[in-house]
């Protein structure tokens, strides 16, 4: 399989995740939360496929997004590109970033729904992860087609 179909491959399983129907029985949030965070999971799996296949000119040994996307990463034009997006509020890739570091520490990222836990005041917009996850993945799609058609010149 080829960087680009492994990304492509990821992104619609992490799409078909959040599709996932979480049913209406005592484990339905739990199977919720399990989706969202698999979904992210597999994410961050295509972010990492994504890196490799944009930067394969490069023949680069590692393709972790903390390095190629830290300040001390490689001086690459997609890989710029990147970094610029990361830094823009209101771009996929700023919200997808500290989710997938989230998705990494003890909490997890995934919360469960029907309002804060007592004692706690709710802050943000409240929109679902999963909706959230969905609108970053459209977003990404778009952005990724423009990343390979720059990566193709090299």
């Amino acid at each position: 399989m080829t960087p680009r179909s492994r990304t492509n491959q990821l992104l619609y399983q992490a799409e078909l995740l959040l599709e996932t129907a979480a049913g209406s029985d005592e484990h339905a949030e739990a199977r919720r939360m399990a989706a969202e965070e698999g979904a992210l999971a597999l994410t961050e799996l295509a972010l990492q496929s994504l890196l490799r296949e944009v930067t394969e000119h490069a023949l680069l040994e590692r393709h972790d997004w903390r390095e190629l996307l830290g300040p001390e990463g490689r001086s690459l034009a997609e890989l710029h590109r990147l970094r610029e997006l990361a830094t823009r509020e209101d771009s996929w890739l700023a919200w997808l970033l500290p989710r997938l570091e989230a998705l990494h520490g003890s909490d997890g990222v995934a919360r469960r729904s029907g309002g804060a836990a007592q004692g706690l005041i709710a802050t943000g917009s409240g929109a679902a992860l999963a909706d959230e996850l969905r609108w970053c993945l459209r977003e990404a799609k778009a952005e990724i087609a423009a990343l390979r058609e720059t990566s193709q010149e090299w």
